[in-house]
Parts: C-alpha cells; structure tokens; sequence
C-alpha cells in the first residue's frame, strides 16, 4: 500500500478524474438515455401484458360463465323435450289401449249378437222339429183314435157337445 501512496500523483489523480467525469456523461448522453428508454418501453410491453391477461381472463370468465348458463338451458331443454316425448308416448299408450279396448268391445258385441241370432235360428229350427214331430205324435194318436167307425162318431159328437156349449 505504501507503494501505492508513494506513486500517487495529483495531476494524473485530477487528468483521471476528468476523463471519468467525461466518460459519464457521454455514457448519460449515448447509453443511460437508450437504456432507460428501453426498459421504460420494457416495462410498459410488461404493464400491456399483464392488462391483455387481465382481460383476457375476465373473457374466459364471461365465457365460462355464458357457458354454464347455456349449458344449463341445453339440459333444461333437453329434459322438457324428454319429458314431452314421455308425455307424447303415454298419450299414444293410452289411446292404443282405448283404442284396442274399443275394438274389443265392438267384437265381443258382434260375437254376441252372432250368438243371439243363431240362438233364435236354432230355437225356431227346434220349435219347428218340435210341431213337426207332435204333429206326427197326433196324427198316429188320431189315427188310432179314428181307426174304427165307433170311435169316430164317438170323437164327433164330443166336438158337437164342446161346441154347443161354447
């Protein structure tokens, strides 16, 4: 360090001086005003950043937000129509069954006017075997009743007596 104190000179000191002194300001003038004004720049693309994803954020806010609202009126929709078409195939169930039990009835009727009318055929049928066959009964009953003179005159005057009396 004593070497140092012994080599000191003052106009060398005051020549370095100046030269520092010159230095400065020319790096003020040349390199301090462009580099300020490129990390003011700087700062301002960083400050223009953070505000785009500010914004940029608060629009995917919105939009998630829009998108749940439609969402939830895509399922209420979706359930309305779900439900309409429920309502639509009971409706069609319902009017099937009316339907099926309309015609049901409608052929059960036919079948029991069907019925009816060959009743009546086959009692008309029976009644007219029935006279026929006590016709054929009366007639071997008359005949045998008839079949001498005797019996006869017998059979004409109890007509002649029930018919004076009436």
């Amino acid at each position: 360090m004593e070497k140092l104190i012994g080599d000191f000179s003052i106009g060398l000191f005051f020549m370095q001086a100046i030269i520092l002194v010159i230095l400065i300001l020319l790096a003020r003038k040349f390199a301090w005003k462009p580099i300020l004004e490129g990390l003011s720049k700087r700062e301002e693309g960083i400050q223009n950043a953070i505000e785009a994803a500010a914004k940029a954020e608060a629009k995917m806010k919105e939009l998630t937000a829009q998108n749940d609202v439609m969402m939830q009126e895509a399922r209420a929709e979706r359930d309305a129509m779900i439900k309409d078409a429920k309502a639509t195939a009971n409706g069609m169930i319902e009017d099937a069954k009316s339907k099926a039990s309309a015609e049901a009835d409608k052929v059960l009727a036919s079948a029991r006017e069907t019925i009816a009318g060959e009743k009546n055929a086959a009692i008309a049928e029976l009644k007219t075997q029935v006279a026929a066959i006590a016709i054929e009964i009366a007639e071997k009953v008359v005949r045998g009743e008839l079949a001498t003179d005797e019996k006869q005159k017998a059979l004409a005057s109890k007509m002649a007596e029930d018919i004076s009396l009436n």
